[in-house]
């Protein structure tokens, strides 16, 4: 018996992030956001890794939409991807997406065999 897909897993499979136009753009502002629950899977062990990822930007003339990006961050869940890697593609794809003025990527990963990593990017 095929498994069926539910609405959820239908939708981070579909992610894709979106821009919004900066409703102020004369203007310089900062936006913050938290996203405690990012999970992905170590590409060597296959043990999943857990991370507090955070964004800050100086938004240009776009703003990005928060639903897309909780369901673009969900879509790693399955994927083989270092700490390194996946904090650089996020940041590297929010930074193609918005063209911010100023911006940082941290990845804040869960301490897993008594290793802390954190990984910060920035423009």
């Amino acid at each position: 018996m095929g498994k069926t897909e539910k609405y959820g897993e239908k939708a981070i499979r579909e992610a894709k992030l979106e821009a919004w136009p900066n409703p102020t753009p004369g203007r310089d502002y900062t936006v913050e956001i938290s996203y405690p629950e990012f999970t992905c899977v170590c590409p060597r062990s296959g043990y999943p890794d857990f991370a507090t990822i955070r964004l800050v930007y100086t938004p240009n003339k776009k703003i990005v939409e928060l639903r897309s990006l909780k369901l673009y961050l969900n879509s790693f869940r399955d994927k083989p991807i270092s700490h390194e890697a996946a904090t650089n593609k996020i940041f590297n794809d929010l930074k193609k997406l918005l063209k911010p003025k100023k911006m940082e990527v941290v990845g804040d990963f869960n301490a897993r065999g008594n290793v802390k990593t954190v990984v910060r990017v920035s423009l």
